[in-house]
Order: structure tokens, then C-alpha cells, then sequence
């Protein structure tokens, strides 16, 4: 049965990915080595990560000045390393999701946070107005909040550095890289299996705190080292690459987003459109990545038979998290229209029986 992959992350990849990367954990580089037991330092992985980061660049237009990073950790650990790097004494935050939450939480160490909006009392179901305040060392948000079906689509306009956490949107539409002085994200979205981390960082954003900064927790050590001061995670790193060169094929991040635009609209249509499905996020915030959704009140108690109809026909991961509930359909790059469209029908057949 062809399985319909609707998870948040890990994530479906391209197939062109998976194929490589299994040739590659078999024969990597024709080395008669597998992927898993290569040197990091041997001349065919290092032109796999200069490869990497090249592509990065210029997939997203990145500008003279800026290092690309792969380092482990996850985006979890940023919450940490871009306060411990950037912030001198004050920092604005958006609170747009648990994330955001997690990543103020962290700033609040390193010095005071200013949270310039939330929308926390209603569960993350909006994105909240807000205003950057001018006497900040920079303002941090989260561009798509996964769990709550939030996104920011527009590059903030701001007098102070900005930084954002766009874990799960990354490479879904172009960004204005030269309005930011720091972009990371977790790979297990959009990119790569779980392990990886891209940071994308300009380089005289960084040296101007007090602190001294652990060396391993300091961005210029990696960027010194490209990537390689320890072992980087090197099987997720290759299946990046391999990700890279699929977004070049198909068009770029322009032919991404416009892919990922009609596969969005055709599910939104459905849910809004239903006798049974509704929403859970104001229209005009709602992401394009993870589509969350629930069963209206007379319907409710139907959602966990709803589950189970899809998983019988080879859709999977579409469980809500258990913070909203429900359902939620993860619309990554590699996702085919044709696995919304089924999904779409499923919604529709199962509504018929109800």
C-alpha cells in the first residue's frame, strides 16, 4: 500500500534523496566505503559540505558576508548559542508558539527579554501584533510554528539585528537573507533526517559581547573551521546536499513555494468547505507547512475513528499534537499534490459515511 507521509518531523523527504543517501550508505563517492564509516575529513565528504553550503547560498540568494553553518543540536539548541553570541543586555521576542516560548525562555539567562506580543491566552491560534522596539541588541521570531499551524510569511522591517527560527519553513519561499543577521533551523523539516542544524549567520553580527562564549557554543569557531571544529553529523549532511541539488532541479525556492501554495489551498478549501472540519487558526495566519484542524463539536468524538480511516488507507502522521488536538497535515516541499488530493478525498468520503 502506498503510504500518504503527513508527518511533522521527522519529515518525508524526496526520493531522490532517500535513493541517494541508501546508495550512498552503501558506496559512498565510489570509495567502497559506506556513508557510516567515511572520514569526515576525507577530500569526497569535504567537498560534499563545501557543495552543501554553496547551495544554500545560492538557493537563497545569500549576500557577501554571511557563513553557512551545519552543526548538530538541533534548532533547541540555538535558543541558546544566538542569545549567548548576540545579546549584551536586552532582546525582543515574539511568543508565537512553544517554540518561541523555549527560545525566550533560554534569552532570559543571558540577559532581559522584552516579549513585544503573545498569543499564548488563546493557544497560539494567531499571530499577534507587535512592535519592534529601537533599544534591543535584535528581535527574535519564529517564522512557522509547527505545532500550532502559524506562519509568518513577510520579512519583518526592522532598525535592530534580526533573527529568526525557521525550522520548518525553510526553503518553502524566498527570504530577504540580507534583512537578517542570523536564520537556523532544525533539518528534519525541509531538508535532511534528523541530526543536522543550518545556520546561516553574517559575519560581523558576531564579537560583540562581553561574555566569554564556550568554544563549542561559539559561532565563529565553526565558521573558522567550516562546519568541521568536531565531527559534524555527516549521513544527514549528505542527504541535505542531495535536497540542495532537488530544490535546483525543480526550480528553486520560487517553484517550492508556488508548489507549496496550491497544495495548502487545496486543503484549506476542503476544511473550510466541510460539514465536519474546521480550522483552528485565523485564515490570514495560517501556515502553508502544517495544516492544523478538528472535527466541530457535534463531530468530535468521531476524530479518533477519523485517524484510523486514514491509517487504513495509507495516510499517516496527520494525529494532531496533543496540545491542539485533532489533526494536523504536514505540507513539507517533498510532500506530492497527489497526497493532499487523497487525503482531500478521504476527508470527503469519510464525511459521506457521517
Amino acid at each position: 500500500m502506498k503510504k500518504h507521509n503527513f508527518y511533522a518531523g521527522p519529515s518525508i523527504l524526496s526520493p531522490y534523496t532517500i535513493k541517494n543517501t541508501a546508495d550512498a550508505v552503501i558506496n559512498f563517492a565510489d570509495t567502497g566505503l559506506s556513508l557510516l564509516e567515511v572520514s569526515h575529513r576525507s577530500k569526497e565528504f569535504v567537498a560534499v559540505m563545501d557543495e552543501a553550503q554553496a547551495l544554500v547560498k545560492e538557493l537563497l540568494d545569500v549576500p557577501a558576508g554571511y557563513s553557512v553553518l551545519f552543526l548538530g543540536g538541533g534548532a533547541s539548541l540555538q535558543f541558546c548559542m544566538a542569545p549567548f553570541n548576540l545579546l549584551k543586555t536586552k532582546a525582543a521576542y515574539l511568543d508565537t508558539g512553544t517554540w518561541a516560548h523555549n527560545a525566550i525562555k533560554e534569552a532570559r539567562i543571558f540577559g532581559e527579554v522584552d516579549v513585544v506580543g503573545s498569543s499564548e491566552a488563546e493557544n497560539y491560534t494567531y499571530i499577534p501584533e507587535y512592535t519592534i522596539p529601537e533599544d534591543v541588541d535584535y528581535f527574535h521570531y519564529t517564522s512557522n510554528n509547527t505545532i500550532y499551524g502559524t506562519e509568518i510569511r513577510k520579512d519583518p522591517d526592522t532598525k535592530v539585528r534580526l533573527i529568526a527560527d525557521m525550522s520548518s519553513d525553510i526553503f518553502s519561499r524566498p527570504v530577504d537573507v540580507a534583512k537578517y543577521d542570523l536564520i537556523y533551523g532544525g533539518a528534519q523539516k525541509n531538508l535532511a533526517p534528523a541530526g543536522a542544524t543550518i545556520v546561516i549567520v553574517r559575519d560581523d553580527a558576531l564579537g560583540h559581547v562581553d561574555r566569554p562564549i564556550p568554544t563549542m557554543l561559539d559561532y565563529r569557531t565553526h565558521i573558522k573551521k567550516g562546519s568541521m571544529f568536531n565531527t559534524p553529523p555527516v549521513l544527514p549532511v549528505f542527504s541535505a546536499l542531495q535536497t540542495l541539488k532537488w530544490y535546483k532541479e525543480m526550480g528553486g525556492v520560487e517553484a517550492m513555494e508556488k508548489l507549496d501554495l496550491a497544495k495548502a489551498a487545496k486543503l484549506y478549501d476542503a476544511i473550510d468547505s466541510s460539514k465536519m472540519f474546521v480550522g483552528t487558526v485565523r485564515p490570514q495566519d495560517r501556515s502553508i507547512m502544517n495544516v492544523c484542524f478538528v472535527m466541530k463539536p457535534e463531530y468530535k468524538e468521531l476524530e479518533p475513528e477519523f485517524v484510523k480511516f486514514c491509517q487504513e488507507r495509507g495516510i499517516v502522521g496527520i494525529k494532531g499534537h496533543r496540545s491542539v488536538g485533532g489533526f494536523r497535515a504536514s505540507l513539507y516541499n517533498a510532500l506530492p499534490i497527489e497526497s493532499v488530493d487523497f487525503l482531500v478525498q478521504a476527508m470527503k468520503d469519510f464525511e459521506a459515511k457521517h
